[in-house]
């Protein structure tokens, strides 16, 4: 989960050290040193979209009384991706040249986050287990599919393509 703007990147300022102590660091962490690198490499579009996920996070935290785990903060970080291609398409079909800018931006640094994405291979391989698994004959299967894949691909590949795949 390192994040590059630029020319400035938080990999280049980190020794191999810390490198592989931040790929135990729980996500959440790896938000705030972000945020922080951010504030001191002064990168006001990278710290406002981390601001904007830490407060999200937060924001579920309170609502649901508790801490969120590794997985739940990846949905919070999927969910903005969303909002992000959402509010790109509907800026781009307004001419706002200036906020599409700004949402890509965002979207960038949303996207650092996320897991590495499977191969196209992978996804296939794992798709035809599913399908094996469940005894799935027709496309009224897809269902019961879908169900077993979710936890398994969850944060690695985007949904709305695997179901496609799937039919």
């Amino acid at each position: 989960a390192c994040c590059t703007t630029g020319s400035t990147s938080v990999s280049s300022v980190l020794t191999p050290y810390q490198i592989r102590f931040r790929a135990t660091m729980p996500l959440r962490e790896i938000i705030v040193a972000d945020m922080k690198e951010a504030m001191r490499a002064q990168d006001s579009a990278r710290l406002q979209a981390v601001r904007l996920l830490r407060a999200a996070i937060q924001r579920r935290e309170i609502d649901e009384k508790q801490n969120l785990s590794d997985a739940e903060v990846l949905v919070v970080i999927q969910k903005m991706i969303k909002q992000c291609h959402d509010s790109i398409e509907q800026f781009a079909n307004g001419h706002r040249d200036d906020l599409v800018e700004k949402e890509t931006v965002m979207l960038n640094v949303l996207k650092k986050y996320l897991p590495t994405p499977l191969s196209q291979e992978e996804l296939s391989k794992i798709i035809l287990e599913a399908i094996r698994e469940t005894r799935a004959k027709t496309i009224r299967d897809m269902g019961p599919v879908m169900n077993w894949l979710k936890p398994k691909l969850h944060g690695k590949a985007d949904m709305a393509s695997v179901s496609r795949a799937v039919r």
